[in-house]
């Protein structure tokens, strides 16, 4: 596969490009075709790039993480780009992982009431899963991502050479959504996903190439047919979201501190493939196979805070739920899910006590 590909999808009205060794070439060309540039950057990778002979950008560099995404970290910023000068002809450019394309992708959609952003995701799961579609957010005491907007990146850059310097638990992570993209739509890549995970982990370039272009491509494909999540039916959005029910209540719980995203929908989509299973949609012979998988992976399968009744107060307030219903994205076979609609409260405990 060639790793210059280019996507253009006109109803999102945003470009995805997927090149290596690209980054300071992406930025100098955004530079040259805007007046004044802000660029926000993870602290932790400054260092690997250098704009400042570029005199029309302004570097801007943040802490990352979770904590970031607050009323706080959003008022930070804001005044950062106001204090600036920002004005409706800038252009922001995010280069970090997934908190901080959420947080500064709501910022450009808010600040002077939306200026364009562009986005560089420098982790396998911001790669695979945030920087794709639109969503940006930032998160309360009450749960994940309940403050946002939907505003699309008018380009995405995928660049795989920055994905060397991760840690084998960032890989994973981003692992988690590439596989849960497979369980919720196609079964032939689930059963690739089986035989080159060694590869993937291992970073080999062309099976991490197809995996990530996999990846976005099933994404795009929900995001397309209801971009602001608004159906409630198979096609919607929200099957995205398959062990993220279980997966945000976690982190939320946790404070987003003890186990990373991808560490704690690992555990979601474990505990959704078993209420699949427990409401007789998902058999026994597959949801074993999804368990040896995750196993073999090295993927964190179990939390006991999923036993706890604290949980369904948290989950209670996930954004898929109307009226009294408790609403999930669950799987009906590998590579085929199903919006779930006829859970309550009470109900999802019982369930999470027996599975």
């Amino acid at each position: 596969m060639q790793t210059d590909l280019f996507i253009k999808n006109k109803k999102l009205n945003t470009s995805i490009l997927i090149k290596k060794n690209y980054i300071a070439t992406f930025v100098k060309n955004i530079a040259n075709n805007n007046e004044k540039v802000f660029c926000v950057i993870d602290s932790k990778i400054k260092n690997k790039f250098n704009f400042k002979k570029e005199k029309n950008i302004t570097i801007i560099t943040i802490q990352c993480g979770e904590r970031i995404k607050t009323i706080n970290g959003y008022k930070h910023l804001v005044e950062k780009l106001i204090k600036n000068n920002v004005n409706r002809k800038s252009v922001l450019i995010a280069i970090g992982g997934g908190t901080l394309g959420d947080l500064a992708g709501f910022v450009s959609s808010t600040v002077l009431r939306g200026i364009d952003f562009f986005l560089i995701p420098t982790t396998l799961l911001s790669q695979v899963d945030s920087s794709i579609g639109g969503k940006n957010g930032i998160n309360t005491t009450f749960g994940k991502n309940l403050i946002g907007t939907f505003y699309q990146p008018k380009e995405v850059l995928i660049d795989i050479s920055v994905l060397n310097s991760l840690s084998k638990k960032e890989i994973k992570s981003g692992y988690a959504e590439i596989i849960k993209h497979a369980l919720i739509n196609d079964y032939i890549f689930f059963c690739w996903l089986e035989r080159n995970i060694n590869k993937l982990l291992n970073l080999n370039k062309s099976i991490l190439e197809k995996a990530i272009y996999k990846s976005i491509m099933i994404k795009l494909f929900y995001v397309k047919k209801d971009e602001k999540e608004s159906l409630y039916n198979n096609h919607s959005r929200a099957m995205l979201n398959f062990g993220h029910t279980i997966g945000h209540a976690i982190e939320s719980h946790y404070k987003y501190e003890k186990l990373n995203h991808g560490e704690a929908i690992s555990v979601g989509m474990i505990t959704e493939a078993k209420i699949s299973n427990y409401l007789g949609l998902l058999p026994t012979n597959e949801l074993n196979r999804i368990i040896i998988h995750f196993k073999k992976c090295k993927l964190k399968i179990f939390d006991r805070i999923i036993k706890e009744k604290k949980i369904i107060k948290i989950i209670s307030k996930d954004k898929k739920n109307f009226k009294d219903s408790i609403n999930f994205s669950l799987i009906n076979n590998i590579g085929s899910s199903i919006f779930y609609k006829k859970l309550d409260k009470d109900k999802v405990y019982k369930i999470l006590q027996n599975i």
